[in-house]
């Protein structure tokens, strides 16, 4: 139970029903689990989809593009360029949902997204292939993946907000990790799937129609997400906001006019972010296979053992992060890219299974820091009257067109250069933009985020100290307090 000392010296019991509080009840203990597994869950198919996707390249690739089986070339770039031009529609869909999120509410929109990456995933999977119908086959392809990436505009921002909303102030940081352990664990099943079916059926039978299934399994976890988002509420920060009319309008023009720059903040930080998630475990799986020669199932299981080792680390990272601050771990995450990035790669081409395994997972523990702490981050740099907003422009925006296509070019540089340590160098430089973008952010650990003002104090930005940490927490005790 949480107290605080008044001006008298009584300890005063906060009160639960004052948004960013902690619920004392089992029914609200109850309703808060409910959105972590309904934000979580959405969020692991939505990355379930991105993980068969990259672990099928090949295979996609022989079925929709003429590529020929082995091929690291024309095919397989045509077949990220599919995925890259999903990425494209992103910020169409930020633009669209974030503000309808501000206006009509997180729940709300969240039912839709969810909705929409189901259908077209599921669809993907009972495709004509390039033999069957001809052109017309990557055509429909690049539908359905322009159908997921304008959902996914407005999924990954609204289970974001929404969790960080519903997470009690005091542990918004290992409550909003879920998030991402629900990404990692979309990414999981993908491998798991992916590589127990190549290792059964072989990879002849994979060509001949078996990467069908993967797609098809997204439909039953996909209702699932529904099922649970539908009976969700509101979150209490999004309804006193609503009840005091705090809610404005034209969300787009107040983000752009009034919050530009921690919308330029944001979208330094996600160029690092998604740079690292989606060229570690996304095209980590082609990367090994054809461009190093490894084996695909071999490549495909160290991954599974680096996630695995993630999905452990993630929520007390995230605890962590409540304790020193978001920014502090951040910093270090970012400064790793910077300087290891090449270093891990080399190791990745030295034919020694134990070398190649630590070069994964020095990537992957940096990975850990940044994605254990984004969903408490990233939503606390805007006020709640435009945060489901600017989260989704920055997010979407920064990530079409600069982490989206860095498989693809990745792929397409390595190819063109020869030069194979070009991931390293992709992810150093991410790791630089970060870093700055990062010492802009204000400390935001343990903030409230009520009201119409930016959370964290305007003197936490730069180099990260504990003590914004303390402030942070006292001034969301003391709003309460009034509150209550």
């Amino acid at each position: 139970m949480n107290e605080q000392l008044p001006p008298g010296g009584e300890p005063m019991v906060e009160d639960p029903s004052v948004p960013g509080a902690e619920p004392q009840t089992p029914e609200g203990k109850s309703e808060l689990k409910r959105s972590i597994l309904g934000s979580a869950l959405g969020n692991a198919v939505e990355w379930f989809d991105y993980g068969v996707y990259g672990y099928l390249t090949i295979f996609m690739a022989v079925n929709f593009f003429g590529s020929e089986e082995g091929d690291g070339g024309l095919g397989v770039t045509l077949t990220l360029a599919t995925l890259a031009l999903s990425f494209l529609v992103r910020p169409l869909g930020g633009l669209v949902l974030g503000p309808l999120g501000d206006r009509i509410g997180r729940q709300k929109v969240m039912v839709l997204t969810v909705t929409l990456m189901t259908v077209a995933t599921g669809a993907i999977g009972l495709l004509p292939t390039l033999e069957t119908v001809g052109i017309l086959a990557p055509i429909l392809l690049l539908v359905c993946r322009l159908v997921q990436g304008f959902s996914a505009g407005g999924e990954y921002g609204g289970a974001a907000v929404y969790m960080a909303e519903y997470a009690p102030d005091r542990r918004r940081g290992f409550l909003g990790s879920f998030l991402e352990f629900g990404t990692t664990v979309g990414f999981i099943l993908a491998a798991i799937v992916c590589t127990s079916l190549i290792t059964i059926v072989g990879e002849q039978a994979m060509m001949d129609g078996w990467w069908r299934v993967p797609f098809l399994l997204t439909v039953p976890l996909g209702l699932t997400a529904l099922y649970i988002r539908t009976r969700l509420g509101e979150p209490q920060v999004f309804s006193e906001a609503t009840e005091s009319q705090e809610i404005t309008k034209s969300p787009i023009r107040d983000v752009l006019t009034r919050h530009w720059r921690q919308i330029l903040v944001l979208m330094g930080f996600v160029v690092l972010l998604n740079v690292a998630f989606y060229l570690i475990l996304g095209y980590m799986p082609t990367y090994l296979s054809t461009q190093l020669g490894h084996s695909a199932a071999q490549g495909n299981w160290m991954l599974v053992a680096i996630m695995a080792l993630m999905l452990v680390a993630i929520p007390p990272m995230g605890s962590l992060s409540d304790r020193v601050g978001r920014k502090p771990l951040l910093l270090a995450a970012a400064g790793g890219y910077a300087v290891l990035s090449v270093p891990a790669i080399m190791l990745l081409g030295i034919d020694n299974l134990f070398l190649q395994f630590v070069g994964l997972a020095v990537l992957g523990l940096l990975l850990v820091i940044l994605v254990a702490s984004v969903s408490s981050t990233l939503p606390a740099l805007f006020p709640t009257a435009v945060r489901y907003t600017g989260f989704a422009i920055g997010y979407n925006f920064s990530t079409a067109f600069f982490a989206g296509p860095s498989q693809t070019f990745a792929n397409a540089l390595v190819e063109s250069t020869g030069n194979v340590l070009i991931p390293g160098w992709y992810l150093a430089i991410a790791g630089v933009v970060g870093f700055v973008s990062i010492l802009c952010m204000r400390e935001t650990s343990q903030a409230s985020l009520r009201h119409e003002d930016i959370p964290g104090d305007p003197g936490s930005v730069g180099f990260p100290s504990r003590e914004w940490v303390r402030r942070n927490r006292a001034a969301a005790d003391a709003g309460k307090a009034l509150a209550g």
